[in-house]
């Protein structure tokens, strides 16, 4: 198989949303399209320029057409999904409101719940530079949380560096979360967490409290509501406060601002223009009803942020955290 930048493991759902907008119960149609944490990444990082492939598995059933075809139409490589002729595709529904969007969600005994480790033998198969996933899989099933281990722990996807989502799912734990998701945190190579999330995670209280307890990853990007979003990295401490944008939607802000940081990484791009060129992502995202705002290449973000007024030591941040709905 050809090599891509980019790929991602995880669960990737059928997503209900009203067409026109409003409230699910006043409804009259819907539009279905994919929603996952982790394609999302590779859907966004196609738009940037990126290569990008999704393992992970579906339904062989319409619901797992419509997400196959839609990342496929999306530019992102669907080689890798495995089709479970026993298992269902998962759905789950958003319900928009004035006071925030309601997320439900009907995943228990999918398709995804059922990836393993020997799901591995297909993913080597794929040569890339750089392999992402999130704590959200750790929590399908025990299956799922074994593979997550064993991708983290063990490195079978070696040598692509590992970035590790934190995306804490309370919902979807059994009390064991901290634990598990530090020790996950800890073996990565990149991590992205919220500091909210690692608060009530680990009853951190701040960036460097954090940085403190998760301190083996060469990078930890830690996004701090509105804010600032700080990394640690081998060059530093970088800091880029956040600017407030009219936000429209939340949902697959987060992913969007990991996006566009590991854009900036596979580019070789500086530390700040890693954080503008997430929060510049994240940004879209937030003022668009869709986890997929359109985005140009990233070498066109750069060069409009390059002309942007705050300077380069400080960066440019554009966007409010994502405050997905929890589960």
């Amino acid at each position: 198989m050809k090599p891509v930048d980019l790929l991602v493991i995880g669960e990737t759902m059928v997503m209900v949303t009203p067409e026109h907008g409003g409230r699910l119960e006043a409804a009259a149609t819907f539009r279905l399209s994919p929603g996952g944490a982790e394609s999302n990444v590779a859907a966004l990082m196609a738009r940037l320029g990126h290569t990008t492939a999704w393992a992970g598995a579906v339904g062989d059933d319409p619901l797992g057409d419509v997400i196959v075809e839609s990342l496929r139409s999306l530019g992102v490589d669907v080689g890798l999904v495995r089709r479970d002729g026993r298992r269902p595709t998962a759905v789950y529904f958003k319900d928009p409101a004035p006071s925030g969007t309601s997320v439900y969600y009907y995943r228990r005994g999918s398709a995804a719940s059922a990836m393993s480790t020997a799901d591995l033998t297909a993913w080597r198969s794929r040569p890339h530079r750089l392999t992402h996933i999130t704590g959200i899989t750790a929590a399908l099933s025990e299956q799922c949380r074994e593979l997550t281990r064993r991708v983290v722990h063990e490195r079978p996807l070696r040598p692509a560096l590992l970035s590790f989502d934190v995306n804490h799912r309370p919902a979807l734990w059994n009390g064991d979360a901290a634990e598990e998701l530090h020790a996950l945190a800890q073996h990565s190579d990149i991590v992205f967490v919220g500091r909210d999330e690692a608060e009530t995670l680990w009853g951190t209280s701040d960036a460097r409290s954090v940085r403190a307890l998760i301190d083996r990853p060469a990078h930890l990007i830690v996004k701090d509501a509105a804010e600032e979003a700080v990394s640690f990295t081998p060059s530093g401490v970088h800091r880029a406060p956040a600017r407030r944008v009219e936000v429209v939607d939340v949902v697959g802000a987060g992913d969007a601002f990991a996006a566009g940081w590991l854009s900036g990484l596979l580019d070789g791009r500086d530390e700040v223009t890693r954080l503008r060129l997430g929060h510049y992502a994240a940004s879209r995202v937030l003022g668009s009803p869709s986890d997929l705002a359109d985005l140009p290449p990233a070498s066109e973000i750069a060069d409009l942020l390059e002309d942007a007024s705050p300077p380069p030591a400080e960066g440019v941040v554009t966007h409010v955290p994502d405050r997905r709905p929890r589960d």
